[in-house]
């Protein structure tokens, strides 16, 4: 079997409004746009297939769980980017005003999986967490 991370990976998640949607995932995340119709919009969401479907009804918010003191939306998808990577998106994402549902920060600090993290929401409130590793290896650790 092909490791995961050489195999982009495919998501479809509803929208209550594509252009909006257009705007976030497209100008405000730089994700170029793929293939769309009046009912959907591919993006390459870092290397990923992405598609917001139009589905005002099913688009909405989740619950959250604990995790590291923080209310981690259950529902979200997201990326593992380089440190460097993660820390321009995150201060390009502050200076544009993102309201975060867990600002940019280092979670589980001192710890085999310790990470870069922040959530925030799309227009249609679903859930988008960005993180980073300082070791990728410790991408699984225990």
């Amino acid at each position: 079997m092909t490791p995961a991370r050489l195999c982009p990976f495919h998501l479809a998640f509803p929208v209550n409004n594509l252009a909006a949607a257009r705007a976030f995932y497209g100008d405000l995340l730089g994700c170029p746009e793929g293939r769309s119709s009046p009912d959907w919009i591919d993006f390459d969401f870092y290397g990923h297939q992405v598609v917001a479907h139009l589905a005002p009804e099913e688009a909405g918010e989740a619950g959250t769980n604990a995790v590291d003191g923080h209310g981690v939306p259950v529902r979200h998808f997201g990326v593992v980017l380089p440190m460097d990577e993660w820390e321009r998106a995150a201060g390009r994402l502050t200076k544009a005003g993102v309201d975060f549902v867990i600002k940019p920060y280092i979670r589980f600090k001192g710890q085999p999986g310790e990470q870069a993290t922040m959530f925030f929401k799309d227009p249609s409130g679903n859930a988008v967490e960005i993180k980073a590793f300082a070791d990728i290896n410790n991408l699984f650790a225990k």
